[in-house]
């Protein structure tokens, strides 16, 4: 559940709340409220551009079909060791 605040205290704060935010990531974002409901959310800019990078890969068919594919892949134990992903990167860095 996200920390709600009142527009009034919002406004007052406003300067103050990036580095709250910063300090506390884990309070995600603000809920700002007018009467009691919610008006406005404060984010963090990292956490507005993961969000909007999750919509993006979200809206992304065929990103979407290989993360599918990905997840069943692992459920089904077909999976490579990061030892040997790592063992192979570093052999082709040395090919070139």
């Amino acid at each position: 559940m996200p920390r709600t605040m009142a527009v009034i205290e919002a406004r007052n704060k406003l300067t103050s709340l990036p580095e709250e935010l910063h300090r506390k990531p884990e309070t995600g974002a603000i809920a700002v409220t007018r009467r009691g409901k919610p008006v406005l959310a404060i984010m963090s800019w990292d956490l507005y551009e993961s969000i909007v990078e999750t919509m993006e890969i979200l809206a992304d068919e065929e990103m979407m079909k290989a993360f599918r594919l990905g997840v069943k892949q692992a459920a089904e134990g077909k999976v490579i060791p990061w030892e040997r992903v790592k063992r192979e990167l570093k052999r082709r860095e040395l090919k070139h």
